[in-house]
Parts: structure tokens; sequence; C-alpha cells
């Protein structure tokens, strides 16, 4: 990931003294996720360019204490090249005395705006380059934002989530990085660190003199510490002093396109959950399968309910099979209760007798994260091969996503979601996969109903002729 910093300010060297790090001099900085290097490819009176290269590691990130270790994802992923939460660590960490406003050689050149241009070479956003210019637009930046291919030689393959950014405006250096520290780390998806009070306190500080008054503080705030309720709270507060908070207004009004953020708001998961648990009750299921089985919740409420003699749940995620056993305390449970439950590792696209003569099983949330070219082997694995008596999917109705007020027409909810149906497109699947596997549906809503748009989640039940 590369960061340039350019000055034309006379003499435009100054950058130098701003940054403490001598123009004619590589310098490399050892990090906890890899190393920064910083340079100058040029450096003259009239022009003068700084660049901050990130090395991020993948494999030291996945083996050192906060990795995972388990899943070929962690090692093979966009980190090692976007600019993410790390970039911001990185400026706090290898330009910390100019985020700071601190120049020793040069005192008189802190407070000054003077001419800068930032490139960020590859800046992940899902929202696309309008929501790029919302962020940085507000702030006095004139931005151009350039889309990254994804592949140059199968531009089928369609367009990427990833833009070359340039910022330009007049403003002091501690400005501009203050501003690159707060949004990178709200523009990444998938931070590597906890979230905890210390985070709220380095965003207050860091977003001191315009976070307040930014048009999009609250989203920012929220993607910034990852959509924790009650850091979320605290830092609108300490941002907003006397002025009235209203956290579910600010939640509706702010960013929708996660679909867990909705989730949180309107306990939809828990809505799904239960929907499927009444339909696996009704269908007198005693032997159960949770497909995509992911932290636990479902496997949870399943245990509970002594109707479920034996309950199995899989995921391809050894890391999600890991919550879900710390979630439910398997170690702790009682032998008769432990029994009745287990966990295994294993692929929807491959044939696996484990999954062979159950009753009833659940895929909750799952298909949409199937490449569609994959569909076709989920279906024989589950409809054809493990043959339950009674099938319960559920996945979003993409029709509902026109009342995500900050969701870009054709976006999906999810990064990770492949696709995503419609109410029509879903249930011509569904009667598609009854005629070839000798199944039964019936299609029923999950949440709120839109009189025209539907509900937010949409539920298939096959019942096996």
């Amino acid at each position: 990931m590369l960061l340039t910093i350019t000055t034309t300010h006379t003499p435009a060297t100054d950058l130098g003294y701003l940054l403490h790090k001598n123009p004619a001099r590589v310098q490399s900085f050892n990090l906890s996720f890899g190393q920064a290097h910083v340079f100058y490819p040029e450096a003259s009176d009239l022009r003068c360019t700084a660049a901050l290269l990130l090395d991020v590691d993948p494999v030291a990130l996945v083996r050192g204490p906060r990795g995972e270790g388990r899943t070929l994802a962690q090692y093979v992923n966009d980190r090692p090249y976007i600019a993410s939460s790390f970039l911001s660590v990185a400026i706090a960490q290898v330009f910390g005395s100019a985020l700071k406003g601190r120049c020793v050689d040069r005192p008189d050149l802190v407070d000054r705006p003077i001419p800068l241009e930032a490139t960020v070479s590859v800046l992940p956003c899902r929202d696309g380059e309008p929501f790029i210019r919302r962020l940085f637009e507000p702030l006095g930046y004139s931005v151009a934002a350039e889309r990254v291919p994804l592949d140059t030689v199968f531009p089928d393959w369609g367009d990427s989530q990833y833009f070359e950014v340039r910022l330009a405006g007049t403003v002091r250096l501690s400005e501009l990085l203050g501003h690159l520290y707060v949004l990178a780390a709200a523009l990444d998806p998938q931070k590597d660190h906890y979230i905890g009070d210390d985070e709220v306190n380095k965003l207050v500080r860091r977003g001191e003199g315009w976070l307040s008054s930014h048009p999009d503080r609250d989203i920012i705030v929220r993607r910034y510490l990852n959509y924790r309720g009650p850091q979320v709270r605290d830092a609108l507060a300490q941002l907003t002093q006397d002025e009235p908070i209203d956290m579910e207004e600010s939640s509706a009004q702010g960013d929708q396109l996660e679909d867990e953020t909705f989730e949180r708001r309107g306990r939809l998961h828990d809505m799904r959950l239960g929907a499927v648990l009444d339909v696996m009750k009704q269908a007198g299921a005693r032997r159960v399968l949770d497909l995509g089985c992911g932290g636990g919740k479902l496997l949870a409420l399943l245990l509970k309910d002594g109707q479920f003699a034996e309950i199995l749940g899989m995921d391809v995620s050894y890391r999600a099979l890991e919550r879900a056993q710390f979630s439910l305390k398997l170690d702790r449970l009682p032998p008769m209760k432990r029994s009745r439950i287990n966990l295994i590792q294993g692929s929807l696209i491959y044939r696996d007798k484990r999954l062979e003569g159950y009753d009833a099983a659940a895929v909750v949330e799952v298909i949409e994260h199937l490449d569609p070219g994959r569909l076709a082997a989920f279906e024989r694995v589950l409809f054809e091969f493990a043959r339950p008596g009674t099938v319960v999917i559920t996945t979003p109705n993409r029709e509902f996503n026109s009342l995500f007020e900050t969701l870009p027409e054709g976006s999906l909810r999810h990064r990770d979601h492949r696709f995503e149906w419609t109410r029509a497109e879903f249930e011509e699947w569904a009667q598609a996969a009854c005629v070839r596997f000798g199944y039964a549906v019936e299609l029923l809503p999950v949440g709120p109903e839109h009189p025209d748009l539907g509900a937010p989640s949409q539920m298939a039940v096959f019942t096996k002729r």
C-alpha cells in the first residue's frame, strides 16, 4: 500500500522538516504487521514528494497473538495491498510528530496551511466514488477517485471496490494526516484490532476541530468503532457535548450497508432464527442439521429444546467452529446434553455422508455467499444426497434494499454476498429445485413487511414428497 504526500510550497523540501524524515535517506520501520518504508521520489525547492510504503505480512498477522491461522482466507486476502486501519497505525507510528503538529526545527511551519496533495494507491470503498467525496470534500479537498479494475485481462469480472484517490488542498500537514488517520480506518470493513475505550480517545483526539461538524459524523464514528454500541455512544457524546443524541434516529439515518447493522437495530437475525426454530419444531424433527452454523446462535436455541435429540453444526470456517464451541460452552455441558450436539468442518458444495439421514436442515443466510456457479453443486449436496425431510433456507430480499437510504442502487448488503435475490427470483430457484429433487416448497417473509417491497429477509420451507 502506497501513500504519497506532495507539496509545491517554497521551499518544498520543508516537507522533510514537517515529517521529521530526511529527503536524502530511505528509512524503514518495524511494525506489528510488517514494515513501513519512507522515501522521497522527488525533492527539490519547487516540488517535494514523500512516500509511505507499507509492506504488510499476512502470514505474520495470522501467526501473531491475534491471528487465527486456520483458514486459507487468513493468508490469501487484500490486506497487504489496501489502505486500511494499518495505514492509520503506520501514520501514527511513523509520522507521529507530524500528526501531533510538532516540528522542533521549524515550528513556524506547523500551523501554516500549505498546498498539499495526497494520493492513496488502493482505498477500499464498497459505496463507490460518491461516498469517498462525501467524506473528503466537506474537509476542503478537491477529490479525484479512479476505480481500480479487478483484472485488465478479464474485464467481465466486473468492478472492484478499490479506488486510487487523490486529495488536493491548502491545509496544515497535521490536518491532512489526521483526516487520513480517521477516514482510512472508517473505510476499513475488517479491522484487525480490539475496539475498546482507547479507540474512542484516539478518534476524538484525531477528529478534534473537524469531526464534530462533519455532515457524515455519525457514519464515520460508527464505522471507525466497528459499530460497537457503547463506544459509539461515548464518542458521539464527547464530540457533540451538549447536543442531544438520538441513537435510534442516528442509526436509522446512517450507514445501512451491512446487513448485520440493520439486524442489531431490528433484531432481524433473532426473528430469522425464531422462524427457523418454529418450522423445525412443527415438522417434529429430532435429528437436525445447521449448515453454515457460524458462531452457533441457532445451535444454542436447538440445544435448549429437548425435542432435538441429535444436533449437527457444520461450517467451512474452522475459526467459526471455535467460536461456536466457545459460545456454547461445550466443555462445560452435562454429559447427556453434550452428547446431543456435535460440530464438524465441511463444505456445502461437496457430498458429505455425515449429513445423510437427518430429519431437518437449516441453511440460514448462507446461499448468498456462494458463487452462482456453485449453486448446482449445493443443490445436489443438500436435496439429492443429504435429503432431509425438511429444509429451511433464508436469504435477503433484494427488493427491500431500496429502503436503505445510503445503499447505492445495485449494491449488496454485505461485502461477501455474491448475489441477492428478489422474491420472484428466490421463488423461481426454489420451484426449480423442487421439480429436480422431489420436494414441495412454501415461501414466507421474515421481518417487518413493506406493502410493495416485502420483508427484509425471505424463507423457503422445503418438504420432501
